[in-house]
């Protein structure tokens, strides 16, 4: 019966989908995105539906500066993994006049310097007094993320006592390989790190007091879409403007992703899983096209 049910579903959503395409004016449809946990997940959500949809869809694994400026040129129709006021303020004022930002997708998203639950420490001030024990050192994600800037410029004017540390860029992936093989010999480190994140699930992690204000206190994470987009496909526009991560909860995608499952698949299955939640998310986006 429940088979029978899920099926039921599964068929209702294709129909609504299949409505959807059918007002669709551009056949391809271009996402950029980092590789960062929540937002590998959203995009391959959002791309896994949008398939559905019968758009055509590409998705790119970039750098963080490329992503921006790939929307901005039109190359790419949206992205969305904006993080503003802060870690994405500059790129934001750099290309404001080339994008839309379409909406807020996620609120309360929080940034900071992480080290595990054991390490001594419970503010980045602290750091410099444990400075051997992180070798002197912060590991890092890749230089164009907008947390890589704020650490940097907290290094070079020695913002609570980071002055003397170096921060070593690499990657998302990369940290995180780090971080869990310090833990596991429960040696101390200390990375960037920001919620949403599964991290946070499986390690005992805490974020450190920033008196200073190195990072935002909240912010939003925003999908952005290429200025010309809502002209050349009013459907594409409001689907991105009306995607939001709180609508659908992705949480079960980042454990996926986090277990080893490829991104696609982890998204086709949170697709099928959640049918009811995805029709409800598409109606103010046919209602849109009316």
């Amino acid at each position: 019966m429940k088979k029978l049910t899920k099926i039921i579903a599964v068929m209702l959503t294709m129909l609504i989908l299949s409505a959807t395409a059918v007002m669709a004016k551009q056949e391809k449809v271009t996402i950029p995105y980092v590789e960062w946990a929540r937002c590998v997940a959203i995009t391959h959500v959002a791309g896994g539906i949008l398939e559905d949809m019968g758009y055509e869809v590409q998705l790119r694994s970039v750098a963080n500066a490329a992503m921006w400026a790939s929307v901005a040129s039109g190359d790419s129709d949206a992205m969305m993994c904006a993080w503003l006021p802060l870690t994405h303020g500059d790129l934001y004022k750099k290309y404001k006049d080339d994008i839309i930002n379409a909406q807020t997708n996620y609120e309360g998203a929080v940034t900071g310097l992480v080290v595990p639950s054991y390490v001594k420490p419970d503010s980045i001030s602290e750091l410099a007094k444990y400075k051997e024990k992180f070798n002197g050192e912060i590991i890092g994600i890749d230089p164009g993320a907008g947390m890589s800037k704020a650490i940097d410029k907290a290094i070079k004017n020695n913002v609570s006592n980071l002055g003397e540390f170096k921060y070593v860029t690499g990657s998302g992936a990369i940290m995180m390989a780090s971080l869990d093989r310090a833990i596991k010999n429960h040696e101390w480190i200390v990375v960037p790190l920001w919620k949403p994140h599964w991290a946070f699930g499986a390690y005992d992690l805490k974020v450190l007091e920033d008196k200073n204000g190195i990072f935002s206190e909240a912010e939003t994470i925003d999908t952005i879409v290429r200025k010309d987009l809502k002209e050349d496909d009013k459907l594409l526009y409001s689907f991105f403007s009306n995607f939001d991560w709180t609508k659908l909860d992705l949480s079960p995608v980042l454990v996926d992703n986090k277990n080893q499952m490829a991104p696609e698949k982890s998204a086709r299955k949170f697709i099928e899983n959640n049918q009811e939640k995805i029709n409800k998310l598409l109606e103010p986006v046919k209602e849109a096209v009316k």
